[in-house]
């Protein structure tokens, strides 16, 4: 398969692809519902009691049960780590390096079952799943351009005479955990876990309970690349056990952190105690999307509804408030309503349904907890609102695209609700939009349709947000690829102040040495 799939290319229709995706889909099926041990270096483990994971698209498929890892597991994977950091990072890069590119290829040789796999357990649609796959691929290859471009990292500085040479040299911390969300569980789990191992560190991954076995599945590719087993061990298991010892353990070095504002910055506060250590954390958004008069409508409401409810709006970067300049609101709403409501929703695994399940039931009450919202408080539902029970959908988490309005005093403004939901609101200039959009804790990404220079340096210099986009007509606010949009939040969004898939990522996975030596 030649096509090159990425998050801005979703419209693609590719009868290859779709075959390709179709058998990929009937021999996952297969596999489902077994049990899943973990490893810790290299051996296989049972921890304590089981964890049933059912797919969001249908509750009666089974996609396994997973070993539940123990506070003694952690420590065993810790030490096992711990011992071999010495010995992995002083691999020479350029080994690591060749093993990360033969991992790349043999997870481009299973992408169509790993994007089957990534589809029937979290519930993207087949393009979705396979970007995500494509996603991580591509992060193995241009983080290891990034190796080659560095020279390993290895800079000559200035020197006072002929007999002396001075080096900066970027070198790993040790033990690396990684706490990956369920919505990119192979991107999210792959990229920062790549990084880290790149860099020379060891790497432990805590995957979702949601996204368990796309963990062990991305664990499999690096095994079968030649990646040594103390080097990336895979623990299963909740984030209150697993997920707290790695964060409480002395010996783990650095973690970086996909999920949640709150449970974010309480690892960002509480991971370094006798000395500071590094935590990467990113912690999600309430991204805005700018409409002005001089906007056109159609790529603007095509780029809002790709934004707002791609993966269901399950994205950190999803799009859910949309400002629009009063004298082309109502006609930019009718276009986004008809849109909205132009969408099939459905079985993702069937070609052409665009919105999918979300992940569990907790969606759903959430879901039914802002349509309430917007109504109690005096807006209005403009599409969608619904949720969506016929049509064989009655076993699934299935709920409808939503576009509403509501006052600037209501809750749905504020909090990142993770569904297909977006609020619409009239403003009377650039400035006020612009305000509106930065008066929040969160700062992601954000959006700009407009066909006026002026305003289009405006949002560049004033939006508060580390991923931003203009006249996106694929993802108003989504759709990052490595080497083409760094991604990485402001504010309340993340802590490193360097984007995934960007030139400075790897950075934070080493700390300088700064060499002396007179001969």
């Amino acid at each position: 398969m030649s096509t090159k799939i990425t998050y801005a290319t979703m419209s693609a229709d590719n009868p290859e692809l779709n075959q390709s995706f179709d058998e990929a889909v009937q021999a996952v099926r297969a596999g489902l519902g077994q049990r899943h041990p973990f490893i810790v270096d290299g051996e296989e483990r049972w921890g304590e009691g089981l964890h049933e994971e059912r797919s969001p698209i249908d509750s009666e498929i089974v996609v396994g049960s997973f070993a539940q890892g123990t506070e003694a597991d952690v420590n065993d994977a810790v030490a096992a780590a711990k011992k071999f950091f010495p010995i992995w990072a002083e691999t020479p890069w350029r080994e690591r390096a060749t093993l990360f590119l033969s991992a790349a290829d043999v997870m481009e040789a299973r992408q169509f079952e790993l994007a089957a796999l990534v589809a029937i357990e979290v519930g993207k649609n087949r393009l979705e799943a396979l970007g995500d796959v494509a996603e991580t691929v591509e992060f193995f290859r241009y983080y290891v351009r990034q190796m080659e471009e560095h020279d390993g990292f290895v800079t000559p500085l200035s020197k006072l005479s002929a007999a002396e040479d001075n080096q900066s040299v970027l070198r790993p911390y040790g033990v690396w955990a990684v706490i990956s969300p369920f919505n990119f569980p192979m991107a999210l789990a792959g990229g920062p876990s790549i990084a880290a191992l790149l860099t020379g560190n060891t790497v432990i991954l805590k995957p979702s309970n949601a996204g368990a076995l796309t963990g062990l599945e991305f664990a499999k590719v690096l095994a079968a690349a030649g990646v040594p087993p103390a080097a990336f061990q895979v623990l299963t298991g909740s984030g209150s056990k697993v997920g707290a010892t790695l964060v409480n353990h002395p010996d783990v070095a650095g973690i970086t952190f996909t999920g949640s504002y709150e449970v974010g910055m309480g690892i960002y506060k509480g991971f370094a105690t006798d000395f500071p250590k590094p935590a990467v954390c990113e912690m999600g958004g309430k991204n805005p999307v700018i409409v002005t008069a001089t906007a056109d409508l159609d790529v603007a409401a095509e780029g809002v509804t790709r934004a707002a409810f791609g993966f269901s709006g399950q994205k950190c970067s999803a799009n859910s408030r949309v400002y629009v300049e009063r004298p082309v609101y109502e006609e930019f709403v009718d276009r986004l309503v008809d849109r909205t409501e132009s969408l099939r929703v459905g079985n993702p695994l069937e070609n052409g349904v665009f919105v999918g399940p979300v992940i569990d039931s907790q969606a759903i009450k959430r879901f039914e907890e802002a349509v309430a919202e917007v109504k109690s408080s005096g807006g209005e539902v403009l599409a969608g609102g619904e949720l969506v029970t016929k049509n064989g959908l009655e076993r699934g988490n299935f709920v409808e695209p939503t576009v509403v309005t509501a006052p600037e005093s209501s809750w749905v403004w504020d909090r990142e609700l993770f569904l297909p939901f977006v609020a619409v609101m009239p403003v009377d200039s650039l400035d006020e939009a612009l305000a509106r959009a930065n008066d929040t804790e969160y700062g992601l990404t954000a959006g700009l349709f407009s066909n006026d220079e002026k305003e289009i340096e405006e949002f560049f210099d004033r939006i508060e947000a580390g991923v931003t986009y203009v006249n996106r007509q694929a993802g108003a606010t989504t759709g990052a690829w490595p080497d083409m949009q760094s991604f990485g939040g402001w504010k309340g969004s993340g802590t490193s102040g360097t984007g995934g898939g960007g030139p400075w990522y790897l950075r934070q996975y080493m700390r300088e040495q700064s060499r002396t030596r007179v001969r």
